[in-house]
């Protein structure tokens, strides 16, 4: 019942915190200078029709509360730049498709690796495979994503030619993956070892050695599963960002994805498609939020969801 009671409330708060991040964001989008028709190749007098036409002549909280009856209705517009006269939500659907199956390739690759490499360093602490294997996370956390993605572009499809440049080709999924899998693993590996390191000085695993059981018992069984709680934290906006795609991966190795999207939404001021976007991402987020704190109560039966 009291489970039933969160999650109601939760959900109620969801809808509010993305009803809030719709305002606002549609509203600073409106701040940016320019229209979207400006990049087109017309005279003054097309571009004055195309802006009637979508509406953009309206005050503009006439074109918000337009745009918020259509989106009740499932409507969210069509492209005006991008893909001109297509509805917004297939691009985004038929988009979202190839950044998660690119996205849970690098969310598998990122957790199982985070985590062992966590388990290992927090086992080896002041020994040579955590001073490893720090160095390492400490450099993945902090090299920029079009870095890493430049860097594995030049020595392995351009100086060695073991992978394709081409994402459409076979094995060109392999170095977009590993550019986004980069940052949370590292991130993950430092989270768990932390996480280790707490719960091994615990007084209910020295109980449980006293009792005669084996330290891979100890470690895999008991200590490992209270220490994933703080992983389980971040694993919910890492999943929504990881599954909507990198938007610097995307990029540079021209996937067609909801990330490359974005950005080029961005750029070419595609009102539409940014709303819905964004909308779309921040839907996944509180999602995913919600689902990694209903997972608490099962990794540790002694939270309890206020």
């Amino acid at each position: 019942m009291q489970t039933s009671r969160y999650i109601v409330k939760r959900v109620l708060l969801a809808f509010v915190s993305i009803f809030a991040i719709i305002t606002i964001t549609y509203f600073l989008m409106n701040l940016m200078p320019g229209d979207p028709f400006m990049s087109e190749k017309a005279s003054e007098e097309n571009r004055a029709i195309l802006i009637a036409k979508y509406g953009l002549d309206q005050p503009v909280y006439v074109q918000y509360g337009k745009y918020l009856t259509n989106l009740l209705k499932g409507d969210m517009g069509t492209s005006y730049v991008l893909q001109k006269g297509r509805a917004v939500k297939d691009i985004i659907f038929q988009s979202f498709a190839v950044s998660m199956g690119l996205g849970v390739r690098a969310l598998i690759l990122a957790i199982v690796c985070g985590i062992i490499l966590g388990c290992i360093a927090g086992l080896c602490k002041d020994k040579w495979p955590d001073a490893v294997i720090r160095v390492f996370s400490s450099i993945g956390i902090s090299m920029p994503g079009y870095v890493i993605a430049s860097a594995l572009m030049i020595f392995l499809a351009v100086s060695f030619k073991v992978l394709p440049v081409s994402y459409n080709k076979p094995g060109g999924w392999i170095m977009p993956m590993v550019t986004l899998a980069i940052y949370p693993t590292s991130y993950l590996t430092r989270l768990t070892r932390a996480s280790i390191l707490e719960v091994m000085n615990q007084d209910y695993l020295r109980t449980e050695r006293a009792k005669g059981m084996s330290e891979f018992v100890v470690v895999f069984v008991h200590a490992l599963k209270n220490s994933l709680i703080p992983v389980i934290t971040y694993l919910g906006p890492l999943t929504a960002s990881i599954l909507t795609g990198g938007f610097v991966a995307e990029s540079v190795f021209s996937v067609p994805g909801l990330g490359r999207y974005f950005v080029s939404s961005i750029s070419r001021r595609d009102y539409t498609m940014i709303m819905g976007v964004t909308i779309f991402y921040s839907a996944l987020i509180v999602f995913m939020n919600l689902i990694c704190d209903i997972l608490y109560k099962i990794v540790d039966p002694r939270i309890k969801l206020d």
